[in-house]
């Protein structure tokens, strides 16, 4: 009888486990910062929910990233998250899902054809167009405070050309600064770092090179406005001169806030995004009824209230 009981209970056991939903994440690159704190939110809320999770670095590889989520599908797991290498390639994945009647969800990085997404696919991150329009106004803010009101000059470093929230945040920067209020500043120019610290540096040492220091840096990540700071300081360039902006409120960008060198970030809630994710993924991969986009807030932050957000990417 108590072999039986024994038998009984690992069967149970055995269920149980069957039974516990896997979900496959393709990211879009391990080594971008923002992107890992989205991997461990997924990870994390994973876990809290007892659910299997198999993570792949897509290494900014568009045919890889799509490999990896045919793969996903052949293996038989219960639903997909994807952060997009190229967000133009949202429907090409898209359609892969739907064929094999998986649910999918994209995080963080916008498909160009969310509003086509077909039933069992949804989208959960943040909209981009406060991301861009907090940094900017925060920007004007403090260029008005340092008495700039008169002309001030500015550089855009931008994300990557293919993710739709880097051509977001541009054009939030861009509306803001075309108002009244802030038209008084002059974009000298903008090009992309893809998103990375070193290749921000080499941007904004050949943009030293060439023209005088600018009164203000608006990045669109903070690993950008990280590798612009390192840049300007190496130039020999007053950090109290030069008003710097990011996105993210990651801890590197905290603690060049801290150093008095970032001035203002904008909080994206890489948790929150990972962890909506997974929530998302769980319920459509039960026959649960999850909004098309669901977002999650961005916040300002600012010296005055940095020590808020130390703990939170």
């Amino acid at each position: 009888m108590k072999k039986l009981l024994c038998s009984a209970a690992l069967v149970t056991m055995m269920s149980t486990g069957a039974m516990a939903e896997k979900i496959g994440v393709s990211i879009v690159n391990f080594d971008n910062n923002f992107q890992t704190l989205l991997m461990h939110g997924m990870q994390d809320r994973a876990k809290e929910k007892g659910a299997g999770i198999q993570v792949e670095d897509a290494q900014n590889d568009v045919a890889k990233q799509l490999d990896q989520v045919k793969n996903f599908i052949a293996s038989g797991v219960d639903a997909i998250i994807v952060t997009l290498v190229d967000t133009n390639a949202s429907k090409t994945i898209s359609e892969e899902a739907a064929k094999a009647g998986i649910p999918l969800v994209f995080v963080n990085l916008e498909p160009t054809d969310m509003a086509n997404l077909p039933d069992k696919q949804v989208y959960v991150g943040s909209n981009e167009v406060e991301s861009g329009t907090l940094e900017a106004f925060e920007v004007c803010k403090l260029l008005r405070a340092k008495g700039k009101s008169a002309g001030a000059r500015a550089y855009i470093v931008m994300g990557s050309l293919v993710h739709q929230a880097a051509l977001q945040r541009t054009k939030d920067v861009e509306q803001i600064f075309s108002t009244d209020m802030c038209n008084f500043i002059k974009i000298v120019d903008r090009q992309s770092s893809e998103w990375a610290r070193d290749n921000a540096q080499n941007l904004m040492t050949n943009w030293l090179t060439a023209d005088q220091a600018p009164d203000a840096v608006i990045a669109n990540n903070d690993e950008s406005a990280i590798g612009a700071i390192l840049a300007l300081k190496a130039s020999g360039v007053d950090m109290k001169d030069v008003v710097v902006g990011g996105i993210d409120a990651t801890q590197d960008g905290l603690q060049s806030m801290k150093a008095g060198d970032l001035s203002v970030t904008v909080f994206q809630n890489a948790k929150g995004q990972g962890g909506g994710g997974v929530d998302a993924a769980l319920a459509l991969a039960k026959g649960e009824k999850v909004d098309r986009v669901v977002y999650v807030p961005f916040e300002l932050v600012t010296p005055a209230n940095m020590a808020d957000y130390l703990n939170k990417n």
